[in-house]
């Protein structure tokens, strides 16, 4: 990979003391949703958007969650620990997608409903997952922001969304990344969550998630689950009759449920 890039990486701010002692708890097998609270509620700006982002209608719930102890309660450690991780995001990293022909709320609101959509998908196939796949799929659109600030310093922003026009789908989206830029959003984000010290299941999901069938042999599941929500829900379309039509190969390729799958996405359309 490009040195430059690489600098750049580097050159990211850390995660701040309570995103790591969140990273902490949600990784100690000995903690408890008692210490996550604590650690929450310590940070005001933190509980503010937890909460936010856990009141979005995308969730559904059909009362108002007003407390993080609640909010943890419902979704477990690792939906909390994606959405700490992407209110992170956010408040450090300058983002500009102008490049990608989306602004910021959508770009953001891309990535929401992809961790809405895991979430509610994974929860009746394998509860344990979301562990890695939480996370994951909060945070696996991050080398976009690398990406596009990169095309506006080489002046290759427009070449690039001139390129894009007549794409749909995140395969050929990486394969232009690749082209123009010389990297990927898969290898970007995946070279950032490593600078953050996180654990290799995670990086490695979204590395693959692309080809989940090369990745080592206990990722594939992971990446797979990723490689069906971008293909859902992405910058060119969400819940589209065309992602769908198209991800129902992908699910039934994966010999996952197609009834389940179906079914998750008739709740967003609803």
């Amino acid at each position: 990979m490009d040195n430059t890039i690489l600098k750049k990486i580097k050159a990211l701010p850390p995660l701040d003391d309570t995103i790591m002692n969140i990273q902490r708890i949600c990784l100690d097998k000995n903690s408890s949703l008692t210490d996550l609270v604590k650690v929450v509620e310590k940070d005001p700006m933190l509980t503010a958007n937890i909460l936010k982002s856990s009141n979005s209608p995308l969730y559904g719930f059909s009362r108002e969650i007003k407390n993080i102890s609640h909010a943890i309660s419902l979704f477990g450690m690792a939906t909390i620990r994606g959405f700490a991780l992407s209110s992170s995001i956010k408040q450090n990293i300058k983002i500009n997608l102008q490049p990608y022909g989306v602004t910021n709320a959508q770009f953001l609101d891309v990535s929401t409903m992809q961790s809405a959509f895991m979430f509610k998908w994974y929860s009746h196939i394998n509860r344990e997952m979301l562990d890695i796949l939480q996370p994951a799929s909060f945070m696996m659109e991050v080398g976009k922001i690398i990406i596009a600030n990169e095309l506006v310093e080489q002046k290759k922003d427009e070449e690039f969304k001139t390129a894009i026009q007549n794409i749909s789908t995140p395969k050929e989206l990486s394969a232009i990344e690749c082209e123009i830029i010389g990297f990927s959003n898969e290898e970007i984000t995946a070279k950032v969550f490593e600078q953050w010290n996180m654990e290799i299941e995670l990086v490695e999901s979204i590395q693959f998630s692309n080809y989940p069938n090369n990745a080592p042999e206990h990722i594939v599941e992971f990446a797979q689950a990723l490689n069906v929500v971008k293909n859902t829900i992405n910058i060119f379309g969400q819940f589209s009759e065309n992602n769908v039509s198209n991800t129902i190969n992908i699910v039934s390729k994966y010999n996952l449920d197609q009834d389940l799958y179906l079914k998750t996405v008739e709740q967003f359309n609803q």
